[in-house]
C-alpha cells in the first residue's frame, strides 16, 4: 500500500510512503481507493491542519509527518463486514492514499460512519461514506471536485441569509475564481437575489471569473479601491491574505457590517491582517455550521436542498470548468505541489486517480 506522507511544519515536502496490507478485524473493511479530486480546499485542510484536526483522520504514526484528505472515491477490495461486499463502491473522505481500512457502524441501504476509535470525537460529517453499488455513474468527477466545497457555499449563504445579511446590501468575496466563492456567487444570486455579489480576483484570472457570469461586478485585487464601498457590505474571505483582508476592511470602513474567513488559497500569505478597521473577523466551520442546520431540518431535507443548489451548479460549470485527469504516483505527487503553490488554474478541475492493483 502507498501514502503521500507531507511535513506538516513543511507542507512542500512529501514523499510516498509504502506499509503493509492490514489484517481485517471482524467488522472492518478495506476500501481500494480509486480517484479523488484535488483543490484548494484539501490544501486548506493542510494548512490548518493542527487547528481543526484534519491530519488526525489518516495519521501517520509520526507527529510531524500527516497526510492530506481529499473527497474521492473508492471500492471494497477486501470485507470482513457482513454488511457489505467486495466490489461495492462508495464516496466519502479519503487520504492521498492507494487503500483505507474502514470499520463500518451504522451502515444503512445509502451509507456508514467510520467508527474507527481514532476518528471518534471528530466531525460526522467527514465520517460518513455514501454506497454506491458496483457501477460508476455519470458526473463523478463533478461530485467530487465541487460537492464538498459547494456544501460550504451553501451554508455561508444559509448562514448569512439566516442572519439577514447583517443588514448588507452587497456580498463582497475574495478569491472569485476559486470553487467555493464561484458556488457561493451562484447560491447567492438564486436565494438571496437582491444581494449584490462582487467578486475580487487577480488580474490573470478576472476574464475567467467575468466568464462566469455568477457576479455583479468583478474587480482585480490591484483595483480594489474602485469597488463599491458605499452600501452596506459583508465580506467573505477565502483567500487567507492578511494585507488583502486589511484592505477590504480599510476600504469598506463603517459599511462593512460583518467580515467571515473561510478557507486560505493563498498559503504564503496567510499571516498579518491583524490591525483592522470595522468588525472583528469570524471564522466559518463549515462542519459545525452543518451539523446544526441538519439538527434543525433533518438530514434528508438538508441534502435535497444542497442537492438542488448543486445541480444547477454543474450545469452551469461545464462551460467554464476543464476536468483534467491524471494517474500514478508522480503526477499525483506534482498535482499536490502545484496546488499547494497555487499554480493551478482556476479553469481545471483535477481527478487524480491511483492505480489499482493488489494491495
Amino acid at each position: 500500500m502507498q501514502s503521500l506522507w507531507v511535513k506538516k511544519e513543511d507542507l512542500e515536502q512529501s514523499r510516498w510512503q509504502e506499509s503493509d496490507v492490514p489484517v481485517l478485524a471482524e467488522g472492518q473493511i478495506l476500501l481500494g481507493i480509486e480517484k479523488y479530486a484535488l483543490t484548494a480546499n484539501n490544501i486548506t485542510y493542510a494548512v490548518v491542519g493542527d487547528g481543526f484536526g484534519y491530519w488526525n483522520f489518516f495519521p501517520t504514526g509520526d507527529d510531524q509527518w500527516g497526510i492530506v484528505p481529499v473527497w474521492g472515491f473508492a471500492r471494497v477490495v477486501a470485507s470482513e463486514n457482513a454488511d457489505i461486499a467486495v466490489g461495492e463502491r462508495v464516496y466519502g473522505y479519503l487520504p492521498m492514499a492507494s487503500h483505507l481500512l474502514v470499520t463500518p457502524t451504522n451502515v444503512q441501504d445509502g451509507g456508514f460512519v467510520d467508527g474507527a476509535a481514532h476518528r471518534q470525537g471528530l466531525a460526522i460529517i467527514y465520517n460518513q461514506y455514501h454506497r454506491l453499488g458496483t457501477d460508476a455513474a455519470a458526473h463523478e468527477a463533478e461530485r467530487a471536485i465541487f460537492q464538498p466545497l459547494f456544501t460550504t457555499s451553501f451554508l455561508i449563504e444559509h448562514f448569512m441569509r439566516s442572519n439577514d445579511w447583517f443588514g448588507a446590501e452587497v456580498l463582497v468575496m475574495t478569491s472569485a475564481s476559486s470553487k467555493t466563492s464561484l458556488g457561493l456567487a451562484m447560491v447567492a444570486k438564486n436565494l438571496s437575489p437582491a444581494i449584490k455579489r462582487i467578486g475580487l480576483t487577480s488580474a490573470g484570472n478576472k476574464a475567467f471569473v467575468e466568464q462566469s457570469g455568477l457576479y455583479d461586478e468583478v474587480v482585480s485585487y490591484d483595483d480594489l479601491s474602485t469597488a463599491d464601498a458605499a452600501r452596506p457590505t459583508v465580506s467573505v474571505d477565502f483567500a487567507g491574505n492578511g494585507q488583502l483582508l486589511s484592505d477590504i476592511h480599510k476600504h469598506w470602513g463603517d459599511n462593512l457590517k460583518f467580515s467571515s474567513l473561510v478557507g486560505a488559497t493563498h498559503v504564503e500569505e496567510r499571516g498579518g491582517g491583524h490591525e483592522l478597521a470595522g468588525p472583528k473577523p469570524e471564522l466559518f466551520f463549515a462542519p459545525t455550521a452543518a451539523e446544526s442546520l441538519m439538527k434543525e431540518i433533518g438530514p434528508a431535507a438538508f441534502r435535497a436542498r444542497v442537492d438542488e443548489q448543486f445541480a444547477a451548479f454543474v450545469k452551469g460549470a461545464s462551460a467554464y470548468l476543464t476536468i483534467e485527469d491524471m494517474t500514478g504516483p508522480d503526477a499525483l505527487q506534482s498535482a499536490y505541489l502545484a496546488m499547494l503553490a497555487n499554480e493551478v488554474a482556476p479553469s481545471r478541475g483535477l481527478m487524480c486517480h491511483m492505480d489499482q492493483g493488489r494491495p
